[in-house]
């Protein structure tokens, strides 16, 4: 697959998204947690994981309108990108087994109303599509996803696996390698760049890249407040926006 389109840009992007990441293990509360070895807050991961869930759930609708829109823009494209959602649409279920696993029931998982974070950044993406009339902050949104997963999961995955064991963490483990047999990042960068055509549109990719870190900066904020602040009874170390 070629890797080429707007080569300068995405040089930027993911350098953008590779400080963003630093950044990430430095400054947000309980980032290195997954990280940490020999260390894991069950309940943490619980609910890390059923976020995961519900975030792909809704991301169902958004791709479905991202469809709409490529089907009257542009034909091929909506082809790829309907293969592609067809590739990721059930993977709520890999993550379903694997919180089943430590004990936690379908019931328990879709009874959970999603964090106020998620909440935005799906009303981010419908807002794109809805009112400015394109999926460009949507497809930024999936690249970002694709690319900060191959880059940090592989390790929190070997991390969780000595202490959850190899089969409770089957359906991330497939998940991950997905992603990267089938190449996905760069798959959606091409998608991406199809709805880049001028100097504009090239800074706004920067800025939905920028504004969806902000958003699972919040998400990764908020878990930690739910979580382990309540149990602590202690106050977040940081309350932050991540830009660069």
């Amino acid at each position: 697959m070629s890797t080429t389109l707007r080569p300068e840009l995405r040089a930027k992007v993911d350098g953008m998204l590779d400080a963003l990441i630093e950044r990430f293990y430095q400054e947000v509360p309980y980032a290195k947690h997954q990280l940490a070895e020999g260390k894991l807050d069950l309940d943490y991961y619980k609910r890390h994981n059923i976020e995961t869930v519900l975030r792909i759930r809704l991301k169902r609708i958004v791709d479905a309108y991202a469809i709409r829109y490529f089907t009257k823009h542009d034909p091929v494209q909506a082809k790829a990108w309907a293969h592609y959602t067809d590739d990721e649409m059930l993977h709520d279920a890999m993550f379903v087994r694997d919180l089943e696993a430590v004990g936690v029931s379908k019931p328990a998982i879709y009874a959970t109303e999603p964090l106020l974070a998620t909440k935005l950044l799906m009303g981010y993406l419908l807002y794109g599509i809805e009112y400015e009339e394109t999926p460009l902050a949507h497809i930024a949104s999936v690249y970002f996803v694709e690319y900060t997963t191959t880059k940090t999961q592989p390790r929190w995955l070997d991390h969780l696996e000595t202490i959850l064991g190899k089969e409770k963490i089957k359906g991330a483990r497939a998940h991950v390698g997905t992603d990267l047999e089938g190449e996905h990042a760069d798959f959606v960068w091409e998608v991406l760049m199809s709805l880049v055509k001028t100097p504009a549109e090239e800074a706004r990719v920067i800025d939905h890249i920028r504004n969806v870190a902000r958003l699972y900066v919040a998400y990764f904020t908020e878990i930690y407040e739910q979580v382990v602040a309540q149990k602590t009874g202690q106050a977040p170390e940081l309350r932050v926006a991540l830009t660069v």
